[in-house]
């Protein structure tokens, strides 16, 4: 895949889509480009976790172990997701294992990659922490309102 390809597919990132593509320039030349043949693990649950993955090509069956540590599907991502996204900013354990479910490619986007373009860029700072903010309150209000079935 080309240059400019990596970048419309940044562009497509709800982290990245604000961003200008000379600012998602530096991050697809700087990232590095992956392919996961159907059935293999691009990641596991409980590893930890130095860089975030964009999905460019297939799809991903994300699970998580159940308490008697079986596999439990969570959800299918495809094209345009970023799997780990807080891995950008610090260092955090992956919360599923991700599986390609057919012959996938990733965009790998390392933590140091990504500070340098907040360090070079700090309007993009000021977007993405709205962005892993609003990520965050989204996720907080879905777990208040499943507290009720726990309570």
């Amino acid at each position: 895949m080309a240059l400019n390809d990596d970048i419309a597919l940044l562009a497509n990132v709800s982290l990245f889509a604000d961003i200008g593509e000379d600012k998602l320039r530096l991050i697809a030349f700087g990232a590095e480009r992956r392919r996961v043949p159907k059935g293999h693990e691009l990641f596991r649950e409980g590893a930890p976790a130095d860089c975030a993955y964009a999905v460019a090509v297939g799809s991903f069956a994300l699970s998580k172990a159940d308490g008697d540590g079986r596999a439990e599907h969570v959800e299918t991502v495809g094209r345009g997701t970023l799997l780990s996204e807080l891995a950008l900013i610090s260092m955090v354990e992956r919360k599923f294992t991700a599986t390609a479910e057919e012959d996938s490619e990733v965009i790998r986007i390392n933590r140091p990659l990504f500070r340098r373009m907040l360090e070079e860029y700090p309007e993009v700072t000021a977007m993405v922490e709205a962005r892993i903010r609003a990520n965050l309150e989204a996720m907080i209000r879905r777990v208040e309102a499943l507290a009720g079935r726990f309570a």
